[in-house]
């Protein structure tokens, strides 16, 4: 009976032992998880704030070529549906077809001043012009930043144990906030000449 005994409490510690061991694993992978879906979540309150940035700097550029080009209704109306649907993008993929329509569209209002040499010699619209050039940049940095984030979270949950632990936890990959196929060539638009050359 002592045997048995003693062969029955060894079989409850050692699963006693495995179960504090997944217990301990269950708790350290959850608070990795937590932790990194919180940087995913800093990261792209990041990209929304750049994006918002941009946005806001629209209706300045917007009036300072209207200033000069009035009749070129279509292209202001184009840019301010594209900005509208920015604002209103929930997720990385709406915001990122969004924002490939607000590049185009931009793209379109900016090659508008090629045939006004007056608006590209205007102080204000340089100075949006670099402002929003600025902007683009710092979207780049923040739209990496966010999908270095998304990498490693996601790289996190597929890796065995943690996948496992994953589901059990109801952490599920996130999305990337990747440029649309037609947004990877910028609009090549040249103000450095005064003959727009």
């Amino acid at each position: 009976m002592k045997k048995w005994l003693f062969g029955g409490c060894g079989l409850l510690a050692l699963l006693g032992a495995v179960l504090l061991v997944f217990g301990l694993f269950l708790m350290s992978t959850y608070n990795r998880m937590v932790t990194l879906d919180q940087r995913v979540q800093e990261s792209w309150s990041q990209v929304e704030n750049t994006l918002q940035r941009r946005a806001d700097l629209v209706p300045n550029l917007v009036e300072t070529v209207k200033g000069y080009a009035a009749h070129e209704r279509e292209v202001f109306e184009e840019v301010a549906r594209a900005r509208g649907r920015l604002a209103g993008a929930a997720t990385p993929q709406e915001a990122s077809a969004a924002n490939a329509g607000l590049t185009s569209a931009l793209g379109r209002l900016l090659a508008i001043a090629e045939a006004y040499p007056q608006l590209r010699a205007s102080e204000n619209f340089t100075r949006l012009q670099d402002e929003l050039a600025g902007t683009e940049n710092r979207i780049a940095v923040a739209r990496r930043d966010y999908n270095g984030q998304v990498r490693e979270f996601n790289t996190l949950i597929a890796r065995f144990p943690a996948n496992v632990a994953a589901r059990m936890l109801g952490f599920a990959p996130r999305d990337f906030f990747e440029a649309d196929e037609g947004s990877r060539e910028v609009p090549k638009v040249d103000f450095g000449s005064p003959s727009g050359a």
